[in-house]
């Protein structure tokens, strides 16, 4: 009966098609709304690692989490260098990797801060950062590159760049009188780090010590010959990170900053906030994937109107079994057949088409958006996800059987007007 099915699909070939690419697609968005959110999800939890503590300015925990960390919104104030020295001091604290944000170039931004972020900075489980070329910034106005920015605006080392005063895509205002100069480019993290140009703190108060009330006063003007010889301990910056001689005393830390008396400060633990801001953005996800559950739905229920369109037409085909010995039941094991074959076709294709799909658009997607999408083999839950498509196609195939299944032989052979 299967071999009819077959055959009988071959003379159907474009309804057939139709079906078989109306499953392919919905299959293919349900795969790749739930690859890009297990991808997401995994780009988030890679982001930081090893970071015990960030301390910021008093705001909210995913506000501090989004500018210090992904480099989205900005800071309500800074903190003062005074208190972050103080801070560092606490017998509790192992490291600290303060950084300083404001500035951009051409839509990226820039971040001033230590070499201590090189040495200590972690992501994906406790991976070091690395240069891909170079060095790390050892002068005033040295600068190193994020991955992606170095590929997209096709930087090399030696290139300078001019520093524009603001985080916006455009800015009127730059600081082309202290040009920098790319020193080294680092590997790849899957991260905002890729999104970044990195220069030092000292860089960042040199292009700022002669600016008054936020814009440089006309007709004064510090060289970049001259601010190198001067006193360039930055007066404050936007956060720092802080790693723990032992992280049981992550909260005792965490409230003696929080209770901070000099300034109003804030303290979160990044795994904490990481996971309220996933917690803010499932709401979206769950949606998408509903969505993309209902294509589905709607791509299952055109195989099954294709199907019942075409019972009428196949009423003498059905007669014609029957009257050679085919049995009630052979011919409806054989719509439900048609209907499993049309579906694990469709569902074949699909995948096909997720991983083509996938091929071709990684790269773009990693440059635009910075999320990398693994080309692996379909997980656990993506397999059971293609077992319930397909059980949902036999499924669908019991109507027009049971439909068949009813037919008799003078009904097959009768000639409706």
């Amino acid at each position: 009966m299967f071999g009819l099915a077959i055959k009988s699909m071959r003379n159907r070939k474009f309804t057939t098609i139709l079906t078989v690419v109306s499953i392919a697609l919905s299959v293919t968005l349900l795969l790749g709304v739930e690859r890009i959110r297990k991808e997401t999800r995994k780009s988030f939890a890679n982001t930081i690692s090893g970071t015990d503590l960030i301390i910021g300015a008093r705001s909210g925990p995913i506000q501090l989490l989004l500018y210090s960390v992904f480099r989205i919104g900005n800071a309500t104030n800074n903190i003062s260098w005074k208190s972050y020295q103080k801070i560092a001091r606490n017998p509790n604290i192992k490291w600290t990797i303060p950084i300083s944000l404001g500035d951009s170039h051409k839509g990226y931004r820039v971040m001033g801060t230590n070499t201590d972020y090189l040495s200590f900075f972690r992501f994906a489980g406790g991976r070091p950062l690395e240069m891909a070329g170079g060095r790390m910034f050892e002068r005033v106005f040295d600068a190193v590159l994020g991955a992606e920015v170095a590929k997209a605006l096709d930087y090399q080392i030696g290139d300078p760049i001019i520093i524009a005063h603001g985080a916006g895509d455009v800015s009127f205002i730059k600081h082309d009188d202290k040009p920098f100069k790319v020193v080294g480019i680092l590997k790849r993290t899957g991260t905002p780090v890729d999104r970044t140009i990195h220069v030092s703190l000292e860089g960042i108060e040199a292009i700022h010590i002669d600016w008054k009330d936020g814009a440089p006063p006309p007709g004064h003007s510090i060289s970049s010959d001259q601010v190198v010889n001067m006193d360039l301990t930055p007066k404050a910056i936007t956060a720092f990170f802080v790693g723990l001689k032992s992280r049981i005393a992550v909260f005792s830390v965490q409230r003696f900053v929080n209770e901070y008396s000099q300034e109003p400060l804030l303290a979160i633990l990044p795994g904490v906030a990481l996971q309220e801001l996933w917690d803010l953005i499932g709401v979206a996800e769950n949606a998408l994937f509903a969505v993309s559950g209902f294509v589905v739905v709607v791509g299952l229920s055109g195989m099954l109107i294709a199907l019942m369109t075409s019972l009428n037409e196949r009423r003498r085909e059905m007669a014609i079994l029957r009257s050679v010995g085919a049995r009630p039941l052979q011919v409806f094991s054989m719509i439900v057949g048609e209907s499993a074959m049309l579906t694990f076709l469709g569902v074949i294709a699909g995948i096909g088409l997720l991983y083509g799909l996938l091929f071709v658009s990684q790269p773009l997607i990693a440059t635009r958006f910075g999320l990398f999408i693994a080309i692996g083999g379909l997980s656990t839950y993506e397999l059971i996800l293609m077992g319930i498509v397909c059980l949902s196609g036999c499924l669908i195939g019991l109507i027009p059987g049971y439909q068949i299944y009813r037919y008799s032989l003078a009904d097959g052979m009768t000639i409706r007007i």
